[in-house]
């Protein structure tokens, strides 16, 4: 797969002071203009210097002297004074499409010093024109201590002696803003072009290093040979990106993937010109290339094993494996199937395609942008063949014998062909094993890893970890440790693991050379037992007790309250039991069943056994009622009244329960005065065999309190309907009735005549058992028409008379406002409110006595308008 991804060589701006950091690279090229003034030379000698963008001018000095060296012997001849003949910005005006991040904006500045005509003397060496500035930015990738290290550009001029003197030398394009993404591959071009179409040779080469932080901007540079910069290992001149960077030598384009750490580079390319196979002379260009964090569109499908999942059809999972790829990407999918027809595509970032048969296919990967103008596409071989099952078995006695690995790998296609044992034995590095079944004796017991990785011939590779327990001896387990028999009888011993068996004594066994023996000992005997496998041993035992009969008690008669449990409990040296009769046992086939008899008296057989040996016993459960209680109905009573409880019983003494609120707690019939709902309990007892009382409640429900309430005093006009509103319980009586139209209701309306002045009403409110309260309330009645009453005066003194001055309505039903003015009709009081007054202060100030214009404005019971005003006088 080829992949051309765009790159950038974006470089860090650090000015830590007016004069340094600021230089990212440059080059010399000179051009030869013909004969000068007798034997001398006339040249056009030309340095490109790439800065930090709109360097400052502490930075960028002007004019600068090109310091010019004898080649033969590296003297200084002169310096030529060059000044600033061109100065511009490189930048981006636009994104790469194909590349995620803001790469727009300026790059770098470029400064050109160009010393358009020098004539110099023909030697036979030739010239060395050098420039020196310090320093490069600190933090440079491949430069150790970057930030102290300055540059150094030169250029040599062939002498007279070589024959070329009259060359011109390469010239390098100035186009360097192309992006370098971490880790991607890319392609950064240094091609030059030769006026003389001589041949080029490229390759990278070590930076110069010159001048310094003491020195940064020297008049003439120092004496050539120049010395390469302090590269940061693993990198070098001729490595400066890593060994997966290289330079094509015919071309000049540098490409590979660039490293994986952003930052910048010191790249020096050199060219090296020749003529009719003739080296004439070098030229070089430095640059700080800038690694940065982007992605650029990418297609990848990283190499995969055989697919061996499953079972033909084989569903095959598909994905790109480039990360970090730009927003709205377009992907189409080859999948190397014709026969599956149209599924053999897909537009999906992630599809399955299901494979119907076997074999090795060619899946094409391409991903574009904006509609096919940026694209990346890629291959990959797949080989599908499922139905790949590794596993394994081991089996082993003991430490110091082999355990023996069988590897039991299935597979549906071609061979299993290979395999890898690590037998995960940590005292030796030789536990591995290449074979089919290997075996491997380990040096002592203990838990071990054991892996195996295994392929066929089919390309399927997978992995199988174990654990496995190398023990120190033979498993062995015996069905039972101890066991009782009745002689006669004979048992059956029975023992499990690997290998031979052997018991002993000899002595009423039969088959003691098997894993199952029969004995009939007629005394108490240990049977031992010893397993033989491959020299390894272990051993158990089993104690065979013997009896003559069975003993057995199946315990004390008792009694019980009917509908109780109890816990019967048979004891002696039976091996199993049986109960009867069985239906009102909850397990009649152990030696302590629950028994809930129904009958007065019940006489429960046991029978106890050994193999052929059995005995009984019996015991009588005997069954009486419970004492019967009985408390009374519940009852419900008002708050702060009595209850008259009326209990019965048969038994010989009761007590109640709790004892709080009962007149006399020690009678059946004592009066309850609870202050809230309580339980009373009532528990019996007798003498005639029942333990436990009989017992029995009663709940004395306690009603809330009532409280009545009739509604606060008001006044109305004669003729106007008064709607009284009582609360407090679920049913009402009015009296005395004069002017209502329902005195049974919580809510009668009143109206009301001339010939009267007023009525107290009182009304009786009751809950649902008939608990009662009463309350009252006052009506006054004015014989005028609907108004609002203000008093012509008030004194504010706190003296709880008068002290504020208020509405009074009368037949109104709304009161629009009421509102208070001084003498220069500055509002100082208003209010919505009935008999809501003012006090005679405005923002808290008290005010002096004086008289206030007071202005109404309310609604009748009938919805007529009323407004009215007046003064209040204010006395202090």
């Amino acid at each position: 797969m080829k992949k051309i991804i765009f790159i950038i060589s974006l470089f860090i701006i650090s000015i830590n002071s007016s004069f340094g950091a600021h230089i990212k690279g440059g080059f010399f090229n000179y051009e030869y203009l013909g004969p000068g003034s007798g034997t001398n030379l006339r040249y056009r000698i030309t340095l490109t210097v790439y800065m930090i963008c709109d360097p400052n001018p502490g930075q960028l000095s002007n004019p600068i002297n090109f310091s010019i060296f004898n080649a033969g012997n590296n003297t200084f001849i002169q310096n030529a004074s060059v000044n600033i003949t061109q100065q511009y910005n490189l930048a981006k005006t636009q994104d790469e499409i194909c590349i995620t991040g803001d790469q727009t904006g300026c790059y770098y500045t470029v400064v050109i010093y160009d010393l358009a005509s020098i004539e110099l003397p023909a030697t036979p060496s030739g010239y060395i024109v050098a420039y020196q500035r310090c320093c490069r930015i600190a933090g440079i990738n491949n430069i150790v201590s970057s930030g102290s290290v300055g540059n150094t550009f030169a250029i040599t001029i062939p002498g007279t002696a070589s024959g070329f003197e009259t060359n011109s030398s390469p010239a390098f394009a100035i186009n360097d803003t192309a992006v370098v993404c971490a880790g991607s591959y890319f392609q950064y071009s240094f091609k030059a072009t030769d006026k003389d179409a001589d041949s080029l040779a490229y390759s990278f080469c070590s930076a110069y290093q010159g001048a310094s932080q003491g020195d940064p901007s020297p008049a003439t540079a120092s004496n050539p040979p120049y010395s390469s910069v302090p590269y940061q290992s693993p990198f070098t001149g001729f490595s400066p990106m890593g060994f997966g960077v290289t330079i094509n030598p015919l071309t000049g384009l540098i490409s590979g993937v660039a490293p994986a750490a952003t930052g910048e580079y010191v790249v020096c390319v050199c060219v090296n010109e020749y003529r009719n196979g003739i080296l004439i002379g070098t030229t070089r260009k430095e640059l700080h290339i800038r690694v940065g964090d982007c992605n650029p569109l990418t297609a990848l499908l990283n190499p995969r094993p055989t697919f061996c999942e499953g079972i033909i059809p084989a569903i095959v999972s598909f994905q790109n494996d480039a990360t970090g790829n730009p927003p709205g990407v377009e992907y189409v999918w080859e999948f190397g199937d014709p026969a599956s027809g149209a599924l053999n595509t897909s537009t999906l970032p992630s599809p399955t395609h299901t494979y119907a048969d076997t074999g090795t296919y060619t899946i094409k990967l391409k991903v574009s942008l904006s509609g096919g103008m940026c694209s990346d596409s890629t291959t990959l071989k797949l080989k599908v063949y499922p139905g790949f099952f590794p596993g394994f078995v081991y089996n082993g006695s003991c430490f110091t014998n082999p355990y023996q690995f069988t590897d039991t790998t299935k597979t549906t296609y071609g061979a299993v062909s290979a395999w890898s044992w690590n037998f995960g034995d940590l005292s030796t590095l030789a536990d591995t094993s290449h074979i089919f079944n290997p075996q491997w004796t380990y040096p002592s017991p203990s838990t071990k890893t054991v892996t195996l990785i295994v392929a066929n011939s089919k390309g399927c590779v997978d992995t199988l970890v174990k654990t496995v327990d190398i023990i120190d001896k033979p498993t062995i387990a015996v069905a039972f440790n101890d066991t009782l028999i009745c002689i006669p009888d004979a048992v059956q011993l029975n023992a499990t693991g690997t290998g031979s068996f052997s018991w002993t004594p000899l002595v009423n066994i039969v088959g003691a050379n098997t894993a199952t023996p029969t004995v009939n000992p007629t005394a108490d005997t240990w049977y031992y037992v010893k397993l033989t496998d491959n020299g390894c041993e272990n051993n158990d035992s089993v104690h065979v007790r013997v009896v003559s009969g069975v003993t057995l008690r199946a315990g004390a008669d008792t009694t019980i309250c009917l509908t109780d449990n109890a816990q019967l409990s048979a004891t002696g040296n039976a091996l199993s039991y049986q109960w009867t009769p069985a239906a009102t046992l909850n397990n009649p086939n152990i030696a302590n069943p629950m028994a809930t008899p129904v009958s007065a008296l019940t006489t429960y057989t046991v029978t106890g056994f050994i193999g052929s040996c059995s005995t009984t016993d019996d015991v009588i459960v005997a069954t009486v009622p419970y004492p019967v209680a009985l408390a009374g109905p519940d009852q419900t009573i008002c708050y702060n009244t009595s209850a008259q409880l009326n209990a019965v019983h048969d038994g010989s003494s009761f007590f109640w329960t709790p004892t709080n609120y009962l007149d006399n707690p020690n009678i059946l019939n004592p009066v309850a005065t609870p202050p809230r709902t309580t339980t009373y309990v009532l528990s019996s007892f007798d003498t005639k065999g029942c333990p436990k009382p009989g017992r029995d409640t009663i709940v004395v429900r306690v009603n809330p309190k009532v409280i009545a309430y009739a509604g606060k005093d008001t006044v109305v006009v004669v003729g106007q309907p008064l709607q009284l509103q009582a609360s407090g319980g679920s049913s009402y009586v009015w009296s005395p009735t004069t002017g209502l139209n329902n005195p049974n209701i919580s809510n009668p309306v009143g109206t009301y005549t001339n010939n009267m002045d007023s009525i107290q009403y009182k009304v009786v409110v009751a809950d649902d058992i008939g608990c009662a309260d009463s309350a009252f309330v006052k009506v006054v009645v004015y014989k005028v028409l609907p108004t609002v009453f203000v008093p012509t005066a008030f004194t504010p003194n706190n003296d709880g008379l008068n002290d504020v001055v208020a509405p009074i309505m009368v037949g109104i039903q709304k009161l629009n406002y009421f509102s208070i003015y001084n003498r220069w009709g500055e509002l100082v009081f208003t209010t919505t409110q009935n008999k809501k007054g003012w006090d005679g202060t405005i923002g808290g100030r008290l005010q002096n006595t004086g008289v206030f214009v007071w202005m109404v404005s309310a609604e009748d019971y009938s919805g007529q308008k009323i407004f009215l005003k007046g003064t209040v006088t204010l006395i202090r």
